[in-house]
């Protein structure tokens, strides 16, 4: 019998006494959020996908990252996610940045339990759910809860963040 696999994400649900499901497929790689909702037989419409971003630095400044929380199969709205966050404009993180930054790989990239908690914007659809599905923290896993349940652990926002 293997060892029973807990990500970040995982333990601090844990520690809050949050309850979570878990969601597991077989998966080598990166694959996208519509092929991981193929695969687990969840619902397309509740699964979402993690974003990082960046505001653009002035001059010498310091870049602001932020985390958006968005439906798998919707892109997010650039000038409306940096309208949420008081930016002029942003840009998504290069995927060699990401593990750097977050301690996450892509497809595997969680807003719960970063090297750092950047602020987070949820699409304002996530609301509509009993619960919500996003990955865990490691390819091949995902969490499954509530909204409210993660707002405990996490400040966040929601808005509507995707393009029309």
């Amino acid at each position: 019998m293997g060892k029973e696999v807990k990500t970040n994400a995982m333990r601090i649900l844990d520690r809050n006494k949050i309850p979570y499901e878990i969601i597991n497929y077989e998966c080598d790689e990166f694959i996208d959020g519509l092929h991981t909702a193929e695969k687990t037989g969840a619902p397309v419409e509740q699964s979402f996908k993690t974003l990082v971003m960046s505001g653009k630095a002035a001059a010498g400044g310091n870049r602001q990252y932020y985390v958006f929380v968005v439906p798998i199969a919707e892109e997010v709205d650039l000038k409306a996610a940096a309208k949420c966050v008081g930016e002029k404009s942003l840009e998504m993180l290069h995927v060699k940045d990401l593990t750097p930054l977050t301690g996450y790989v892509r497809g595997g990239c969680s807003p719960l339990g970063m090297k750092k908690q950047f602020p987070t914007v949820v699409d304002q659809t996530a609301a509509g759910f009993p619960t919500i599905i996003f990955s865990a923290g490691m390819i091949g896993y995902q969490v499954e809860l509530p909204l409210p349940a993660l707002k405990t652990v996490i400040p966040l926002t929601t808005a509507d963040i995707t393009a029309a």
